[in-house]
């Protein structure tokens, strides 16, 4: 099991541009990403993070009930280096996406006034939507763009941390089960890889897991009758896993139709015209999205 975002700034332009070249239709949105990305990549690498321990009791008994390790409330972050990285995402916004940038220049002046930071980044991992709400009542701008900033300010911190847990995990006994096994989230994302060995990825930490080739990760059905996807002859390297079930979808990545670094939150930037056809089919996402504006 392992984070696909372990990654440099230059390999996340170079996957930006690559993608860019194939969806020229994408460029505006993309290019605000990219500085996105490559911010929390910066980040990442000044992280001061405290390991989180756990106890060979504790890890077994929760491999023994199939819970994750820990709970959201419970991840480690970086305080201060967040706090900054919400501002240079707030900075970003103002010169790159004209849709967000008087959004963000409300957030930035209430930040230098009385908005702290630090309150939003412990409201997202407790599940405070009433700060969320409140908050954006009082500055007049919408909730999710304000989850937008928080979620993406923590990002590197979440990433770490789990990929700090994920030594933790038993690589001899399969993690089977459609949430992640550090956090417990649901995955965002689904990836096949070589010999079609499929992972999926927590839409939360990131952290990857193997999977079954055929099931839905939202209700466990396997029943093939249930199951089926839909793809473009245009891009054969990605497509939509339906459930008639549950009625969700996961969007999926062939990496093996793929010439460029799999970067996650990338492609699922990338394939957002996916999830607009899965919708217009009846079909809801498996999972809340924190990342995207």
């Amino acid at each position: 099991m392992n984070s696909y975002f372990a990654l440099t700034s230059e390999q996340v332009q170079n996957a930006v541009t690559a993608v860019i070249n194939s969806k020229p239709v994408y460029a505006e949105i993309l290019d605000f990403y990219a500085a996105v990305f490559n911010a929390q990549e910066a980040s990442k690498g000044r992280l001061q993070l405290q390991p989180l321990e756990l106890s060979g009791e504790l890890r077994a008994a929760k491999a023994r009930e199939k819970l994750p390790l820990i709970g959201v409330e419970e991840f480690a972050y970086d305080e201060k280096e967040s706090a900054a990285l919400f501002v240079t995402l707030c900075r970003l916004a103002q010169e790159a996406n004209p849709t967000l940038a008087a959004t963000a220049g409300t957030i930035l002046t209430a930040v230098e006034a009385t908005l702290k930071p630090a309150a939003l980044f412990e409201g997202l991992l407790t599940g405070n939507e009433a700060l969320f709400e409140n908050t954006a009542d009082d500055l007049e701008i919408e909730k999710p763009v304000l989850g937008f900033f928080t979620y993406n300010s923590l990002k590197p911190s979440l990433c770490a941390c789990a990929d700090q847990l994920a030594v933790y995990l038993d690589s001899q006994e399969p993690w089977l089960q459609g949430y992640c096994p550090v956090c417990g989230n649901a995955p965002i994302l689904s990836i096949l890889e070589e010999e079609g060995r499929r992972k999926l990825v927590c839409g939360f930490c990131w952290q990857s897991w193997s999977a079954k080739r055929v099931y839905c990760p939202y209700c466990d059905s396997s029943q093939n009758k249930e199951l089926h996807y839909f793809y473009s002859e245009q891009e054969k390297d990605s497509r939509v896993d339906l459930c008639d079930h549950c009625k969700k979808y996961i969007k999926t990545i062939d990496s093996r139709k793929v010439d460029r670094l799999i970067y996650p939150p990338l492609e699922h930037i990338a394939t957002m015209h996916l999830d607009m056809k899965a919708q217009e089919m009846g079909f809801n996402p498996g999972i809340r999205l924190f990342m995207q504006v």
